[in-house]
C-alpha cells in the first residue's frame, strides 16, 4: 500500500510502498478513505515533539482518519466489516496518512452520517481539541466572552461554534483572508490581527484559547477580566506570569478517545459545520504537509488515497 513516511527528523516526509498492516489484539483494519493533517504532525516532523512523541523511523504520517472497517483483530467486539469509523491515533504511532491503517478500538467511533466519509477524518483531533478547550477545560457558560485567535483555523472554527452554541459571546483574531470564514462560523467580533492590536478590541474577556503561545498569550493576559482562563493549545504557559495578573493558565494536553470522538461525530450530524481548506490526493501528500506547514491552512488540509 502507498503511504506517507517520516524518514528522519527535519526531513521532508515521503510517499513510498509498505505492508499493510495486520490488525493486532484490540484493534481493527481501515480502509481509509481520507485522512487530515495537523500542526501537530509538522511538529512531530521536524523534531520539536519529540520529548513528547518520540517516533521510530521510518513512520507512517498522521493520527487522523476516516473510512470503513475491512478486517477485525483478536478480542474486538461491538464492531463490523464495512462499518463507517472515525478514528484517532495515537502520535507516536500515527499510521492515518495511508491507504490502510491499524486502529485501536479505544480511539475509534461510529462516524458522523451528515459529513462525507473521507471529510469526517478533520474532525478528530481539531474538533476534539475545540470541545476539550470549550466544554470541559472551560466550561463556558451563556452570557461569557471568550477570545479565540486565529478563529479560521482547524482548531478556532470548531471553537466559534461550540461557544456559540453555549451561549457565549466569540470574540476572534483572523487574518484578512479568514474573517468571512470566522463570521460565518458565528464569531460576534472579528479581528484582523493584520491591521489591529486585538487588546484594543477585546476588552474584559473570561477565557482566551491561544494556540499561538509566545507574545500573543502574554498580550491575551491584558484582555482577561480578574479570575479569567487562558487555555494554550501549543506550549505550556507561564503559570506564574498569569496569576500575578489574578488569571489561571492552564495547557490543553490533547488526548482524543473514542467517547470524545463520538461526542464531536454527534456535534457534526447536528450540524457542527467543517470547514476544508483543500483535498489533495495522496500521491500529492509530501505537497499538502508543506502547504501546512506555512502556517495559512484555513480550515483542514485531507488527504485522499
Amino acid at each position: 500500500m502507498k503511504a506517507l513516511q517520516y524518514t528522519a527528523y527535519g526531513v521532508r516526509p515521503v510517499v513510498t510502498d509498505i505492508p499493510k498492516p495486520d490488525p493486532g489484539p484490540g484493534e481493527v483494519l481501515v480502509l481509509v478513505a481520507g485522512a487530515a493533517l495537523n500542526p501537530l504532525d509538522v511538529k512531530i516532523g521536524a523534531g520539536h515533539a519529540k520529548d513528547f512523541f518520540p517516533i521510530a523511523f521510518p513512520s507512517v504520517v498522521g493520527t487522523d482518519l476516516a473510512g470503513t472497517v475491512e478486517r477485525i483483530g483478536p478480542g474486538v467486539s461491538g464492531w463490523n466489516i464495512g462499518d463507517a469509523v472515525i478514528a484517532r491515533t495515537d502520535p507516536i504511532s500515527g499510521g492515518a496518512v495511508a491507504e490502510y491503517a491499524a486502529v485501536p478500538v479505544a480511539n475509534l467511533a461510529a462516524a458522523p452520517a451528515a459529513v462525507p466519509l473521507d471529510l469526517a477524518a478533520g474532525l478528530a483531533t481539531a474538533a476534539g481539541t475545540a470541545w476539550q478547550a470549550v466544554v470541559e477545560m472551560a466550561e463556558l457558560q451563556p452570557g461569557q466572552t471568550v477570545l479565540v485567535h486565529g478563529g479560521a483555523g482547524g482548531v478556532g472554527g470548531f471553537v466559534i461554534q461550540f461557544a456559540r452554541k453555549a451561549g457565549a459571546r466569540v470574540v476572534t483574531t483572523v487574518s484578512p483572508a479568514g474573517a468571512e470564514i470566522a463570521r460565518k462560523l458565528g464569531a460576534h467580533h472579528v479581528i484582523d490581527y493584520t491591521t489591529t492590536d486585538f487588546r484594543v478590541e477585546a476588552r474584559h474577556a473570561d477565557v482566551v484559547i491561544d494556540p499561538i503561545g509566545g507574545d500573543t498569550e502574554t498580550a491575551s493576559l491584558d484582555v482577561l477580566s480578574p479570575g479569567g482562563l487562558l487555555i494554550s493549545l501549543n506550549v505550556p504557559p507561564d503559570v506564574e506570569r498569569a496569576a500575578g495578573r489574578g488569571i489561571r493558565a492552564e495547557f490543553l494536553f490533547h488526548s482524543t478517545d473514542a467517547d470524545r470522538l463520538a461526542k464531536v461525530a454527534a456535534a457534526a450530524d447536528e450540524g457542527l459545520e467543517l470547514v476544508v481548506d483543500r483535498i489533495v490526493p495522496l500521491p500529492d501528500a509530501a505537497w499538502a504537509f508543506d502547504h501546512l506547514a506555512e502556517g495559512h491552512a484555513k480550515g483542514k488540509v485531507v488527504i485522499q488515497p
